[in-house]
């Protein structure tokens, strides 16, 4: 019993630091989110065929992916400086940042409670998934020089 309590404790201190870089942290949270959209993409763009079970796995990716990113771990004050695109807008309207956050993962947990049973279907949820990356995007981030 004492070796569980010892393992849950390393485990729940582990993930406490797995947010040490708040910038790379982001940063590669954000690669793994456009990996995995991108190949979304290209099913939507009918450049790789429509595989319902591989389309539900992708939703399902981006749903844990879009659960991690924790606006307060992630974006904490200071966390504007230095190698980042993330604008200034973050720290000043925090709760309309994490307003669009949520209508992203909100929409992605959708999209995987209603999977997609054809191409169509994911277009449809893909452009309102895009949407919310776009409008955080516009927001949020700065565009690059």
């Amino acid at each position: 019993m004492r070796k569980l309590v010892i393992a849950i404790s390393m485990l729940a201190f582990a993930g406490s630091a797995a947010f040490a870089d708040p910038i790379m942290d982001r940063q590669a949270l954000m690669k793994e989110r456009g990996k995995i959209a991108g190949g979304l993409s290209k099913v939507v763009k009918g450049e790789e065929a429509f595989d319902a079970a591989a389309v539900l796995t992708a939703l399902q990716s981006l749903q844990a992916n879009a659960e991690k990113l924790d606006v307060d771990a992630l974006f904490p004050a200071g966390s504007d400086k230095g190698d980042t695109k993330a604008s200034p807008k973050i720290w000043e309207d925090t709760a309309g940042f994490k307003a669009a956050n949520d209508k992203y993962v909100a929409d992605v947990k959708a999209a995987v409670a209603a999977a997609p049973a054809d191409v169509d279907a994911l277009k449809a949820q893909f452009n309102t998934i895009g949407g919310d990356c776009g409008t955080c995007h516009e927001g949020y981030r700065i565009k690059k020089g």
